[in-house]
């Protein structure tokens, strides 16, 4: 968690982007991006100059820089002019960023082929180096926190239907689905990475051994983790949010998951966790044939549901968000994308979560399903789960609450149920949760919605006897009267 000073320097380095010149909060996220980026590759390269001193080595294993390389490193040229750091980073550091790993084919290098450095001065390079500079970075959880707290400042989400998920409740659903060392993770509306980020967050909490096995360590740094990204500038940030959270190697997709083009990606991870754009309708022309077959439609978020199936193999399990019309529409794709999760997969759990979660950006209503692919079906009931609090209040400000209480915060309530769901099969359909038989959603047309199921119960009140309600009436009305013309006599 960024607080107290730390906070302060990095909202001082915000603002000192925003008055240098640079409006765009994705442009200031990217730009820092780049040069926390830069730093990171002189700390890679300390460490293997220390490595080597250490073993008593003449040469340096691996090194990032060679020995005409050494005015690039950040702690070369952070104590430069500021005339002179421009130009040395606009001229030679940035360009070797760019093309760090050479091969113009590698992932890396389409993704850094149109970056660009856009910081306009010398005094504002100058003085955001010094602040970088300024912020320990040591710890990896350090590292996370503050470009967590940066992504948080991209004001202009929203757009498009898109919009920054809350972390507290990605760590909500990636704890539900409660991934293994061997998973492999694929979110395909990537965004800044957050779910990923969650999903590696989780295994070094209950996972450590993991990280002294070489085989695991390996497929965690190469193969664990997949994204799906078509905004350029989405990816690269995302990217860095990695690295700077430890994963050393993603896998990235630089197209519309929707699209044709995307879809050679099918039947290959045990996990899918996504927070999908809504942003209305598609012309089917630009949509992936399979996804077509699977649910005919031109809405976005019905399609998502059908990639989810199709990028899962079998017993593969997916966390997703969906706006509420996904879980009570009437129209036959609605209805046809809820029946295929209930009757040929497994659809365990729907959260409806309350509709300021979303706020700034949106007041849109939300509910997170969790299903598991079978191809043979296997739902039998579904648990519901109605979220009145996350923790913050539901306005725009989004102020924490009081977190200990139960009626400020039901996120620590909605885990300790789910582990539990033998004890959920005693509860009520006036309780917070509860389990659903899978008949009774049949014969509601699949109905998802929670409020199809839950009973209110209204506290009985007693009223008088009518003849006694009028009587209090007249006698009010007589005392009304007698004082109105005592107030009468007093004028006269």
């Amino acid at each position: 968690m960024i607080t107290g000073e730390l906070r302060s320097k990095i909202d001082r380095l915000w603002e000192g982007m925003w008055t240098g010149g640079i409006s765009n909060p994705l442009t200031v996220i990217e730009q820092i991006t780049y040069l926390l980026f830069i730093k990171r590759l002189d700390d890679i390269h300390t460490a293997r100059e220390k490595k080597a001193n250490t073993l008593g080595k003449p040469q340096i294993e691996d090194p990032v820089f060679n020995k005409k390389q050494q005015h690039l490193r950040w702690s070369r040229f952070k104590d430069m002019e500021a005339a002179e750091m421009y130009k040395v980073m606009s001229t030679e550091v940035f360009p070797f960023m760019k093309n760090l790993h050479g091969n113009e084919d590698s992932g890396y290098a389409r993704l850094m082929k149109d970056a660009t450095f856009m910081i306009p001065t010398p005094h504002l390079l100058e003085r955001t180096v010094s602040a970088l500079s300024e912020i320990p970075m040591e710890r990896r959880d350090t590292k996370g926190d503050l470009y967590e707290y940066l992504l948080s400042k991209i004001a202009s989400a929203g757009q498009n239907g898109q919009f920054r998920t809350p972390r507290h409740i990605i760590r909500l659903m990636v704890d539900m689905l409660a991934p293994t060392p061997e998973d492999t993770v694929c979110d395909p509306a990537a965004g800044t990475f957050g779910f990923l980020i969650a999903f590696g967050e989780y295994l070094r909490d209950n996972h450590e051994g993991m990280f002294n096995d070489k085989k695991k360590l390996a497929h965690f740094n190469s193969d664990m983790f997949h994204a799906i990204e078509f905004d350029v500038t989405m990816l690269r940030i995302g990217v860095m949010n990695m690295l700077l959270h430890g994963v050393e190697n993603p896998n990235i997709i630089s197209k519309d998951a929707l699209s044709e083009a995307a879809s050679t990606v099918r039947d290959q991870f045990s996990v899918v966790l996504a927070n999908p754009p809504f942003k209305g309708s598609l012309d089917y022309s630009t949509v992936a044939k399979d996804l077509l077959q699977t649910v005919k439609t031109k809405k976005t978020e019905l399609l998502f549901l059908a990639l989810f199936l199709n990028l899962l193999k079998v017993g593969g399990r997916c966390a997703c968000i969906v706006p509420d019309g996904v879980l009570f529409g009437s129209s036959r794709a609605h209805v046809g994308i809820r029946k295929k999760l209930i009757d040929e997969h497994q659809l365990q759990a729907v959260v409806k979560m309350p509709s300021g979660v979303f706020k700034p950006y949106a007041g849109v209503s939300t509910a997170f399903l969790i299903f598991t692919k079978t191809n043979s079906g296997g739902t039998d009931q579904v648990w519901f789960y109605d979220m009145q609090a996350d923790g913050f209040s539901l306005d725009d400000k989004r102020t924490p609450l009081d977190t200990s209480k139960h009626e400020n915060n039901n996120l620590p309530d909605v885990l300790k149920r789910w582990q539990n769901l033998d004890g959920e099969k005693k509860r009520k359909r006036t309780d917070q949760s509860f389990f659903v038989p899978v008949d009774e959603i049949r014969q509601n047309n699949y109905d998802l919605s929670v409020n199809r199921y839950k009973e209110v119960v209204h506290d009985e009140i007693e009223y008088d006897p009518p003849k006694k309600i009028i009587a209090d009436i007249q006698k009010m009305e007589a005392e009304i009267q007698k004082e109105l013309n005592e107030l009468a006599g007093m004028l006269k």
